[in-house]
C-alpha cells in the first residue's frame, strides 16, 4: 500500500506518547497524504503541522490525536468541528464515529472547504458535511452537539458553541493570541460548565464575529 511505512512508522511513535488504541485505529486508516497539497507529499506522514495554503495549516498528527483523545469521541456520536481545513482532522473523527455517526464542520475559507470536500471524497467519507462560514458562530441548523472541535484558537470561548454543545457534552479549543492554552469544557447534564486548562498549544487564530476580529492591524487583512 502507497506510503504504507511511513504511516506504520508514524503510528509506533504516536504509540509511543500513549494515544489510545482506538484513534491509533483510526489514524492508521485514514491516508494523510489526500490531505496535504502535492508539494507537501514527501512530508504527509511527518508528525508536523504542515501549510495548505490560505495562512492554514493541516495539524500536526500527535496533535489530531490528543484532541481526538481529549474528547472521548464515541461511536455514533454527532460532532462539530471548527475549522475544517484540508478535511484530515474530520476523517480521523468520522473513523472513530462510524457511519452511525455524523460530523458537520465548518471552514471559513471556501477554497479550502471546497479542497476538504475533494479530499473527504476521494477518501470515501461521507459521513462529513462540510460548511463553508463562520465558525465563531458554529452551526445552529443541527445543534445540540455530542462533542465539539475547535481546531484555531479563539480570543475565548465562543458563546455560540457552549449553547451548542448538548449537556453531557465536551468541547476542546485553543485560547489566546500570542500565548495559547488548550481548554476542555464539558457541560454537565444539569448545564453546568467546566473548564480545564491542559496546557500550551500553537493554532491559527479563529477568525469571525464571535473570534478575533477579520481586520487587525498586527495581522492585516486575514
Amino acid at each position: 500500500m502507497e506510503y504504507e511505512r511511513e504511516r506504520s512508522h508514524l503510528i509506533r511513535s504516536l504509540r509511543e506518547q500513549r494515544v489510545s488504541e482506538k484513534t491509533l485505529k483510526a489514524m492508521k486508516k485514514v491516508p494523510r497524504h489526500l490531505f496535504v497539497p502535492p508539494v507537501q507529499l514527501a512530508n504527509a506522514y511527518v508528525d508536523t503541522p504542515l501549510p495548505i495554503g490560505y495562512a492554514q495549516t493541516i495539524s500536526a498528527p500527535h496533535m489530531v490525536a490528543m484532541m481526538c483523545d481529549l474528547l472521548e469521541i464515541q461511536e455514533g456520536q454527532k460532532i462539530l468541528e471548527i475549522g475544517t481545513g484540508s478535511g484530515y482532522n474530520a476523517a480521523v473523527m468520522a473513523e472513530i464515529i462510524g457511519k452511525s455517526g455524523h460530523i458537520y464542520s465548518i471552514e471559513r475559507v471556501e477554497k479550502l472547504a471546497i479542497f476538504a470536500r475533494e479530499n473527504l471524497e476521494k477518501a470515501g467519507y461521507s459521513n462529513v458535511d462540510v460548511i463553508q462560514g463562520d465558525g465563531s458562530l458554529g452551526y445552529p441548523e443541527q445543534a445540540p452537539y455530542d462533542r465539539i472541535c475547535v481546531t484555531a484558537s479563539a480570543p475565548d470561548t465562543p458563546k455560540p458553541l457552549i449553547e451548542q454543545l448538548k449537556p453531557g457534552g465536551i468541547m476542546v479549543l485553543p485560547e489566546g493570541e500570542g500565548y495559547q492554552r488548550l481548554y476542555i469544557i464539558k457541560k454537565s447534564l444539569s448545564g453546568e460548565v467546566k473548564k480545564k486548562d491542559w496546557g500550551g498549544v500553537i493554532f491559527v487564530p479563529l477568525l469571525g464575529q464571535h473570534g478575533f476580529d477579520l481586520y487587525d492591524n498586527k495581522r492585516g487583512k486575514r
